[in-house]
């Protein structure tokens, strides 16, 4: 099990991509994995035959446990293929085997990764011993937790060493963290953070279980899907969330971008949308605005000078990801095309990395390319706004003539929703925002940016 991150401990795999006996490459793909930041594929680190499976899918190891055995000698006979292990709760890692010659260089597992309760559920809090700070592997841990998991628990005012975790030696995770919110336990304040009374999570905790009927068909959720939902029932309780509506007349967009399209495509080779253009105009207005651009700490407000866009990506059959366009103010139209293609691309095969995935200050959705013209997004933890665009289609408008007449012109129009937290942002901040985004794209030089 690699370790796809820093503060990442475990992972589960997910599916298995080939089976005992097959033949694999090096660097080719052999199974899959989740963690709480990502979902990847994992290539062979050698040529050979895949002599064992040890770990099966659905199965969360600590990072370095032997998952598999790969025969490399050409020709060498294989055993009949011993049963995989039937798959037992996510928290439970695999009993690992000692390796064989042909593995024994691999890293062995940290001999502290110990199963954790089969039952993640979280209790209240326990006092803290601050007298001596502990130098355990467990505490260790303990307290690195993801950042997402951090910045959730900042958010809430909660010790996250107070809390006894379901992960590896006891590491707290982002479910640990929303069932102990849910279970309505008092929350103690961090130093410097605002009082529990105020943190308390909205919504109901206790509501009744559904029951499946006859002829229904039952389907445990995915990994990508339970992180996606926990994710976003995160999400609603730690902003206040708002949303205002403006129409975009992107006629002028539209033409700089047929002009400049051919040109482009043909040096580039990439394919020239019009989310370049937006993004491009979206981080010169939060340069403007930047409480669109910020984070919330407690009581502090964070005002972010790097501009990292996420891009909402759709996943097949379902799911949804955000890769991060890191440092987007130091990209021209040509880089932003580049950047966002090649995320989009990567997100969909499973090749990111979990830095690919992580500190977006800002974020855009563009349900527009389904066809839907309006909604109201979540704000992803740890920012203060999102931007959703609509589809982009010809509507006939009443236009100003040069006389000052009245007349009906067909032009290139879109609905833009932006979803903000009334914690920090008021509504007239936003709809500042909004019209200054607007003004931008409407008035882009015929050159374009």
């Amino acid at each position: 099990m690699p370790q796809m991150g820093e503060s990442i401990a475990e992972g589960t795999l997910s599916r298995w991509l080939k089976k005992v006996g097959d033949e694999v490459k090096r660097d080719e793909p052999i199974f899959e994995i989740s963690t709480d930041k990502v979902d990847a594929e994992i290539p062979s680190p050698i040529s050979g035959v895949l002599a064992e499976i040890l770990v099966a899918e659905g199965v969360t190891v600590a990072v370095q446990t032997i998952v598999a055995r790969i025969e490399t000698e050409k020709g060498a006979s294989l055993e009949a293929p011993a049963a995989v292990p039937a798959a037992v709760p996510a928290a439970v890692p695999a009993a690992v085997p000692a390796a064989p010659a042909a593995a024994r260089d691999a890293s062995p597992a940290p001999a502290s990764a110990r199963a954790a309760p089969s039952a993640p559920v979280p209790s209240a809090p326990t006092p803290a011993a601050h007298g001596s700070p502990s130098n355990s592997f467990e505490e260790r841990v303990r307290t690195k937790s993801s950042p997402l998991v951090r910045r959730m628990a900042a958010e809430h005012g909660v010790e996250i060493a107070g809390l006894n975790g379901s992960g590896i030696a006891g590491r707290v995770t982002r479910k640990d963290l929303v069932g102990f919110l849910e279970s309505g336990a008092a929350l103690p304040p961090r130093s410097g953070g605002l009082p529990g009374a105020m943190l308390v999570p909205m919504g109901d905790a206790h509501a009744p279980p559904a029951t499946p009927w006859a002829g229904d068909v039952v389907e445990p959720m995915s990994k990508i899907r339970r992180l996606t939902s926990d994710h976003m029932a995160m999400a609603t309780r730690v902003a206040a969330h708002v949303t205002t509506f403006f129409e975009f007349d992107l006629t002028r967009v539209a033409r700089v971008r047929a002009r400049m399209r051919g040109e482009f495509e043909a040096q580039t080779g990439q394919k020239l949308t019009y989310l370049p253009f937006i993004i491009h105009a979206v981080v010169a207005t939060l340069k403007r605005h930047p409480v669109l651009n910020a984070t919330v700490n407690g009581s502090d407000i964070i005002y972010r000078k790097r501009y990292n866009i996420g891009l909402a990506v759709a996943l097949e059959p379902s799911g949804l990801i955000v890769p991060v366009i890191k440092n987007a103010e130091d990209l021209s139209i040509s880089g932003l095309t580049k950047a966002a293609n090649d995320l989009a691309s990567r997100a969909r095969g499973k090749k990111l990395n979990p830095a690919e995935v992580q500190d977006a200050t800002f974020t855009i959705t563009n349900p527009g390319v389904f066809g839907s013209l309006m909604g109201t997004p979540i704000i992803p933890v740890g920012t203060t706004a999102i931007l959703g665009l609509g589809a982009i289609e010809k509507r006939p408008k009443v236009m100003t003539g040069p006389d000052g007449e009245d007349t009906i012109a067909i032009r290139t129009c879109a609905y833009f929703f932006l979803s903000f937290d009334h914690k920090v942002v008021d509504g007239a901040d936003a709809d500042r925002f909004m019209a200054d985004l607007k003004q931008t794209l409407e008035q882009i030089p015929d050159q374009g940016f």
